[in-house]
């Protein structure tokens, strides 16, 4: 039986940091949502100085379909699988995007275990900072940051293998084995 770990939290917070820890340790590809959004994103204004526009995310989600599509239809069935996904409490667009990868796994007959990363503003502020990120079409925006820290809360979806994890004093590392501890309780529990 294959398992498909979604971890979400705000930019910065090192999904794809601990995606490659994690990965190492349960076998799984790593699938991350910059996958999805930059095919799309680097089509646009390459200064990021225009605001996005309107529908731009349709068209990611449409990608972001076709890989799931992809996966359910041609992966083996014990494949392991590790997404990302920036998903905000309240957002249409978060639940549409979390319920794709939801899809999916039941179609596949995977294990499916939520994984919330959550972060102190300062700690995450300092890490969207990253020059590198700006490399990869990831927000640098630390003003961005805060305000998304200060009035937004990380997609929480009632799931029986749910996770959340505070990674502020947490290396990327020790958060990867936390995670992979849970995952074999899953596992062990059945889907």
């Amino acid at each position: 039986m294959g398992v498909f770990v979604l971890l979400l939290g705000f930019p910065g917070v090192g999904k794809l940091t601990i995606a490659r820890e994690l990965g190492s340790l349960i076998s799984a590809k790593i699938v991350d949502n910059h996958w999805f959004n930059n095919p799309i994103l680097r089509l646009l204004d390459e200064e990021a100085s225009a605001p996005l526009p309107k529908g731009i995310w349709e068209y990611t989600g449409r990608v972001r379909q076709a890989v799931l599509d992809a996966i359910t239809a041609y992966s083996g069935p014990s494949a392991n699988f590790i997404f990302t996904h920036a998903g905000v409490e309240g957002d249409e667009r978060s639940m549409r995007t979390y319920q794709q990868f939801f899809d999916a796994a039941r179609q596949r007959a995977a294990v499916f275990v939520p994984v919330r990363l959550l972060c102190a503003e300062e700690e995450l502020a300092r890490r969207v900072s990253s020059r590198a990120r700006r490399h990869h079409l990831k927000t640098t925006d630390v003003e961005t940051s805060r305000s998304r820290s200060q009035q937004a809360v990380v997609l929480d979806i009632p799931h029986q293998h749910a996770l959340t994890l505070d990674v502020t004093f947490m290396s990327p590392t020790e958060s990867a084995a936390a995670i992979r501890d849970h995952v074999v309780t899953c596992l062990a529990n059945g889907s």
